[in-house]
């Protein structure tokens, strides 16, 4: 009997390994070397002759140790399909020299096949060889082409030295006498199989490609970097891949197709990655006005384009599980070349600071910081130019390396596998018509409405902003001491006009009387303020855009800053109806009401979302808008706590309003954005969703 337990459970050890034995010789693949495709024109591209009947020798420097490898090539802009007559792969005896290791000399293979045809539009992975590498190592990949690409693939700022000779040579040792040039051709990647492993992408332009960095000396800024990891056993076995292009942008092809469209390509389809740092724009903002000046209307949809278009990376990075790190766009005051103006580094800033902001990227570098003269912020420090006011000096390149905190690229955790989720969103709550709002129920009185909403609003460590119509006063003077209450809590006021006016019934002197009469009232006993802060009544802008800029700027002349709504539910339409309900005892009425309420506004916060989700691919920090009515004091409480389990933080107006959406508002000098979300869906041609339906309130308890 012991025999056979015995046996049995030699046979259960065997069966339950097998599957452990064969998933550990399942290869990991990482990228460890990587560049960037676009098609070679003019002196960038290589003569058809070079290329034909030709053998290409070309030397990269692999990041990652690996047991094993494989080598990418990429005909991605070719018009017709690649021939590749013979391939190898060996360790270089040295990044300037086109000779190789003999010993390490190995064939590369397609499917077993010694040649491959890459179709048209296509990359080609070779077979695994059995080539094991360290971080650092220079390998040579030798091409035989028996016929020239129909259109080049490849990328010129290499800044390594490539081999062209004739006849089929992929096994020569040295290649005497070849023709040499600096640039990449047909080669897109390598991986190795190193388990535990995670590779890093940079994407960028042509700081990030090395311009003025001497060919074979290896002195990019992610070169320094990759060093700098190196030596920190915590991110050793971390690849680092240049995906930069010079002269490239964010948005619109320039040097090769724009960093939205080559995404896929240069990071998501790269096997391992975990980390990504992106550092591009800085030919968006300077091709606006290169060639001829821009109206402040380019220049402030530049920037918007700009955020979405970073917005539209982060998630689908995120998407990926991959960290989505933000580099901000370094100066570039002093470039010949862009000769930018106030109105550019604007555009600069207004993208900083949204990449910047907390929970817009996984995690921000801020390059711009260590890179500027603190003398003059638009240009770079002397000492880190290159000469041009544009690109950096070889200094700059390390202190770029420097800059980045190496605790930024800690191993993803297996448990998440997702990378760093993004931020919970956000809602700001503001108050109009202070110090009133619609009738009272029996029994009640301002002074009781306030408290209650001040203590529901403790008790969720909630902030708030109130906006004040004077005219109020006049006809409840007693309604004074809410303002009293409001102040001893601690909490803002702005202004809201005299007597709640519509901008479309008043005259620009009108609209300015109305402002000016509010301000004595937005003062406190003690004569200091906090008004800077203004709603336009009945949230209208008006109709006549002329009018609209004039009164935004009289705004702007005496420091305001707009309170915009990006989330509104109609809670006020709820505080008359109360009043007459609870007057005739209907509590089934009232129940009703609270139901839809709650109802309406978690409807209104789900459309809020998706209308952000849409515009931005992201959560605009919202500003939500309600009133101090008793039925709002009654509520409150479940509301809080509604948005609490909808996973809302609660924040005050000035720190959501610090978000680059909110620009044109804070800043009302700026050319104005369209009316809230739903304005702005409608200028794109964007469908609106429609509102929830809402109770006939207006016949109730009637």
């Amino acid at each position: 009997m012991r025999k056979w337990s015995a046996l049995v459970a030699l046979l259960l050890l065997v069966i339950g390994l097998a599957p452990v034995a064969h998933a550990q010789q399942q290869p990991n693949w990482v990228g460890a070397w990587a560049t960037s495709q676009i098609v070679p024109v003019d002196n960038n591209a290589a003569p058809v002759e070079d290329l034909t009947d030709a053998t290409l020798r070309q030397v990269v420097r692999v990041t990652l140790a690996g047991k094993q490898l494989r080598v990418r090539l990429s005909n991605a802009f070719g018009n017709a399909p690649l021939a590749i007559g013979a391939a190898s792969v060996a360790r270089s005896a040295g990044n300037a020299t086109s000779r190789i290791d003999p010993a390490t000399l190995k064939p590369l293979t397609f499917g077993g096949h010694t040649q491959a045809l890459i179709p048209a539009g296509a990359d080609y992975w070779s077979d695994p060889v059995a080539l094991p590498v360290g971080a650092g190592t220079d390998l040579a990949i030798t091409l035989f082409l028996p016929k020239a690409p129909d259109r080049q693939t490849g990328h010129p700022g290499s800044r390594a030295t490539s081999y062209f000779v004739h006849g089929n040579q992929v096994t020569t040792v040295e290649l005497p006498g070849a023709k040499t040039a600096p640039r990449w051709f047909v080669i897109g990647g390598v991986e190795v199989d190193a388990p535990g492993a995670s590779a890093l992408v940079v994407l960028g332009d042509s700081i990030t490609d090395g311009y003025g960095v001497q060919p074979d000396t290896n002195l990019r800024w992610p070169d320094a970097l990759f060093r700098r990891m190196q030596a920190d056993p915590a991110t050793r076995n971390m690849a680092v891949l240049n995906a930069g292009i010079g002269g490239n942008r964010l948005l619109l092809d320039g040097t090769g197709p724009n960093a939205l469209a080559r995404f896929e390509r240069d990071v998501l389809s790269v096997p391992g990655v975990s980390h990504m740092i992106v550092l591009v724009g800085v030919n968006d903002l300077g091709v606006l006005t290169r060639d001829a000046p821009a109206t402040p209307e380019q220049h402030h949809a530049l920037a918007e384009a700009m955020i979405d278009g970073l917005r539209q990376i982060v998630a689908r990075a995120r998407a990926h599980g991959i960290k989505a790190i933000g580099g901000t766009i370094t100066p570039y005051g002093g470039s010949n070349y862009y000769h930018p103006d106030a109105a550019n580094e604007a555009d600069r800033a207004a993208v900083n600071n949204w990449i910047r902001t907390p929970g817009n990227f996984d995690a921000v570098i801020d390059f711009d910081a260590v890179m500027r003269d603190p003398a003059n912020p638009r240009r770079l420090r002397a000492d880190l130019d290159s000469g041009d006011g544009l690109h950096p000096a070889m200094a700059g390149y390390q202190v770029l390396a420097d800059a980045v905190p190496l605790s930024l690229l800690s191993p993803r955790s297996k448990d998440k596998g997702r990378g760093t989720p993004p931020p919970p969103p956000a809602i700001a709550i503001t108050f109009d018509d202070l110090p009133s709002h619609a009738a009272l129920p029996p029994g009640e009185t301002r002074v009781g409405v306030v408290e209650r909403i001040l203590a529901a609003l403790k008790a969720a460590h909630a902030p708030a902003t109130g906006f004040i119509n004077g005219v109020k006063l006049e006809s409840e003077p007693e309604s004074a001491a809410v303002l009293d209450r409001w102040r001893a809590a601690g909490l803002p006021l702005g202004n809201h006009g005299w007597r709640h006016a519509n901008l479309n019934d008043l005259t620009d002197a009108q609209f300015a009387e109305e402002l000016a009469r509010n301000e004595p009232i937005l003062r406190d006993k003690m004569g200091t303020a906090d008004w800077h802060w203004f709603r336009y009544p009945f949230l209208s802008e008006g109709k006549d855009t002329e009018r609209r800029a004039r009164v935004r700027r009289l705004l702007a002349a005496k420091g305001y800053k707009v309170a915009s709504v990006t989330m509104d539910f109609g809670d006020w339409a709820y505080n008359d109806t109360y009043a007459r309900c609870m007057a005739k005892g209907d509590t089934a009425a009232v129940a009703e009401m609270e139901k839809a309420w709650l109802a309406g506004a978690a409807a209104n916060a789900d459309r809020s979302r998706a209308m952000s989700q849409a515009l931005h691919g992201r959560d605009i920090p919202y500003v939500l808008l309600m009133h101090l009515g008793a039925f709002d004091a009654r509520m409150l409480p479940q509301l809080l706590d509604l948005y609490r389990r909808k996973g809302f933080r609660l924040v005050s107006l000035e720190e959501a309003e610090r978000d680059p959406y909110y620009r044109a508002e804070v800043n009302p000098a700026l050319p104005p954005a369209p009316l809230g979300l739903e304005g702005a869906l409608a200028a794109r041609g964007m469908p609106v969703p429609a509102s929830p339906e809402r109770l006939p309130l207006d016949t109730m308890c009637r």
